[in-house]
């Protein structure tokens, strides 16, 4: 019988904007710290010779074509079958691996992978969903992060739905409270979709719905669940990484600008560190797939090795809780197909 590790992890390479520049290291520190693991890359073929495949744990797929960043999703689902990111997506199907990690095109992950994998019964379209760290301590979940560019309020109401049996799942909330993101609070405010599947929300007895967030709240904590379409989350999304680096940076520019600055630096330095840890961008990289049915982590496209391996350890975290059978499970009989 064939040895299969604790966790086997399909790796696309060639993804994102840095490709195997990040994601090889990233794949061999994880490794090493991560002694039960495996991870399998799939690198484009002109490269095999450039890597270090010496590790035990790390095999090397060698594959004819890569999906580029502005290639579309249907002409990477048409031409490119046999490219890093199929070929990754296509081991999880067969039982080979247990989640798939990419920084890749977006776009082309949904369809290539709607297109081996699937979605749960009924769902039409997958969310992608992260937890966000909230000024409590604690985190929010919020979804969709960039999957979907627009969202029909049945969607969005599906996506409430996913986001509540995620917290569940994997924090035990008992009645997560659910909210839906908005240029307002009032009930008069936003497009219609958004006024529309506010309707939907509250008149599921499903869901703890208790209105509508502003931006200025997401980090606040009076959610465990935020929906949006995937412009707007991935929007604010990036606005946030933009402005928490920003913050550090300003902070750190402060303190060395004069002797008193770095006199004052010394003393907060502390302090200043474990706040730059609990809101870098970097730490809260990966982002999770829900409603398929299997586990993909999608990776900051412009993620360095550091973010990336996070994606790595997300990933991890994903197949150690059995997020999706959980989720299966639970939205079971949930979605009219």
């Amino acid at each position: 019988m064939s040895f299969r590790p604790q966790l086997h992890l399909a790796v696309d390479a060639m993804g994102g904007d840095y490709g195997p520049r990040s994601t090889v290291p990233a794949s061999i520190q994880f490794l090493q710290q991560n002694p039960q693991a495996h991870i399998t890359l799939y690198l484009h073929q002109s490269l095999t010779g450039d890597v270090d495949a010496s590790h035990p744990s790390l095999t090397i797929k060698p594959c004819s074509s890569f999906v580029s960043m502005s290639d579309s999703p249907s002409r990477a689902l048409r031409y490119l079958k046999d490219s890093t990111l199929a070929m990754a997506l296509q081991s999880v199907s067969s039982g080979e691996a247990h989640a798939c990690v990419s920084a890749g095109n977006t776009g082309a992950m949904v369809a290539i992978a709607r297109h081996f994998w699937g979605t749960f019964t009924g769902l039409k379209r997958p969310a992608i969903c992260k937890p966000i760290p909230t000024v409590e301590g604690g985190h929010s979940y919020m979804l969709d992060l960039g999957a979907n560019v627009t969202a029909t309020p049945d969607l969005l109401h599906a996506f409430a739905l996913l986001g509540a049996a995620v917290s569940h799942c994997c924090d035990q909330v008992v009645s997560p409270r659910v909210a839906l993101l908005n240029i307002g609070d009032e009930v008069i405010k936003g497009h219609e979709d958004v006024k529309a599947a506010a309707g939907l929300l509250e008149s599921d007895g499903r869901l703890n719905y208790i209105g509508f967030v502003e931006g200025d709240a997401i980090y606040s904590g009076m959610a465990d669940v935020i929906v949006c379409d995937g412009f707007a989350g991935n929007i604010a999304l990036k606005v946030s990484e933009g402005v928490a680096r920003m913050a550090v940076r300003q902070v750190n520019d402060t303190f060395r600008t004069s002797l008193y600055g770095q006199l004052l630096g010394q003393f907060a330095r502390p302090v200043l560190k474990k706040w730059q840890r609990r809101f870098d961008p970097a730490r809260y990289n990966g982002a999770s797939f829900l409603g398929l049915n299997h586990v993909l982590v999608k990776s900051h496209g412009g993620a360095d090795a550091r973010g990336f391996g996070y994606a790595l350890s997300y990933a991890q975290t994903m197949v150690q809780q059995e997020l999706v059978p959980q989720l299966r499970q639970s939205m079971e009989g949930c979605f009219v197909s």
